[in-house]
């Protein structure tokens, strides 16, 4: 079973999102979909300062056996990118909810997708597949 963390939210497509006391949101990739990819070679991330809209694909991770792309859970501006994956995108795998964080984003007027997953909710997406 994916390890997941209780004070996540979640997207469908596997990313979970951490608010910050300064109002950022860090994002990453679940367990579960860290897993489901295996070990991780390449990290594609966003420049700082990107504007992002809801949905939209902003990082790439790829491992031996195919890509995936990360996708916004926010409209938001990108503040901080997790420049160590470019060197070992394997954190992803050691410490998805961690040190495998892959972005931070500064959230618009627009808000967050109303779509978002509980932890129970995604533990029964997870389950499912």
């Amino acid at each position: 079973m994916s390890r997941i963390g209780a004070e996540l939210k979640y997207t469908r497509s596997h990313e979970w999102l951490k608010p910050m006391p300064d109002g950022i949101i860090e994002i990453g990739l679940s367990d579960h979909a860290q897993q489901t990819l295996g070990d991780l070679v390449f990290v594609e991330l966003p420049e700082v300062g990107r504007s992002l809209g809801v949905g939209e694909a902003c990082a790439v991770v790829e491992s031996v056996q195919a890509a995936s792309d990360i996708y916004a859970p926010v409209a938001a501006t990108v503040v901080a990118i997790n420049t160590l994956l470019a060197q070992a995108p394997e954190l992803i795998n050691l410490d998805p909810y961690g040190r495998g964080w892959i972005l931070r984003l500064k959230p618009t007027a627009q808000g967050i997708d109303p779509g978002l997953l509980s932890e129970h909710d995604y533990q029964v997406l997870a389950a499912a597949g």
